[in-house]
């Protein structure tokens, strides 16, 4: 499928253009920023970046936003736009894990976090469902729990907090997490989150636990990418760049996996 891209991007006029429009998941910021970082270094064409919930702007890609490249946390908002004609071949670019984050002083393993999150005194916080990826991901956690312990997605549907990815959500200082914020604010003692998203925050709430989900509720997150119709070349370019060894460098260097792993 990146064969398509290329292939595109060596069919158009290599004008210079615009920067290039890139609507990305909230949890490639970092890892995105410095992508655009070094794509602006190496062509000099600058990327203007917008970060979200997937699903969100995918409804706003669909409305009319002027995207020209779209990574989302999974592959299904990108097929959306294929499927519609809105956009190119969706490319699996890279992969991501959801984990635990927990608040300094909560003692919790891999083995016991299921007790944990049944836990009525706990406060356990997610993503909002069909907004973002990420809510979907921990709502499939939850049915694998139901698996395990009959009753227990109607326990962790009711008392999921949608503490983020939904219309109203707190956003974090710039260049700072907002789930080491919501740990540290005591919002929630445990978030279901990436991988890529707990460690970020631990870097900020350095007592805070990442706790891998044990294998029997384990969700991996598959992120597609796609260049929207009627776009310049640049965009092309770009999203060559995020499949290149330099862009998946940048991206394993923030904890995702290479699509082939």
């Amino acid at each position: 499928m990146a064969t398509a891209f290329a292939v595109t991007a060596m069919t158009l006029s290599a004008n210079a253009a615009e920067p290039v429009q890139l609507y990305a998941a909230g949890s490639l910021r970092s890892a995105l920023t410095e992508v655009s970082a070094a794509f602006e270094t190496t062509t000099g064409v600058k990327v203007q970046a917008k970060f979200g919930a997937s699903g969100t702007l995918k409804d706003e890609i669909e409305g009319g936003a002027p995207a020209q490249v779209f990574a989302s946390a999974n592959m299904e908002h990108p097929q959306t736009l294929a499927a519609a004609k809105q956009s190119g071949p969706v490319v699996l670019f890279a992969r991501n894990q959801l984990c635990a984050l927990a608040r300094p002083g909560l003692t919790v393993a891999t083995a016991t976090l299921l007790d944990r999150m049944l836990d009525p005194g706990v406060r356990l916080g997610t993503s909002t469902p069909r907004a973002d990826p990420s809510g979907d991901y921990a709502w499939e956690v939850f049915r694998k729990a139901d698996k395990l312990r009959p009753g227990a997605f109607t326990t962790l549907e009711r008392k999921a907090l949608q503490l983020v990815g939904g219309p109203g959500a707190p956003a974090a200082a710039p260049g700072r997490s907002v789930y080491a914020m919501l740990i540290a604010e005591g919002k929630a003692d445990l978030f279901l989150t990436y991988c890529t998203n707990a460690a970020e925050a631990r870097r900020e709430v350095t007592a805070a636990t990442v706790v891998a989900l044990p294998d029997n509720l384990a969700v991996g997150a598959d992120y597609g990418l796609t260049v929207l119709a009627n776009t310049p070349p640049d965009a092309y370019r770009f999203a060559m760049f995020v499949l290149s060894a330099d862009g998946q460098r940048v991206l394993a260097k923030y904890g995702f996996s290479a699509p082939l792993q």
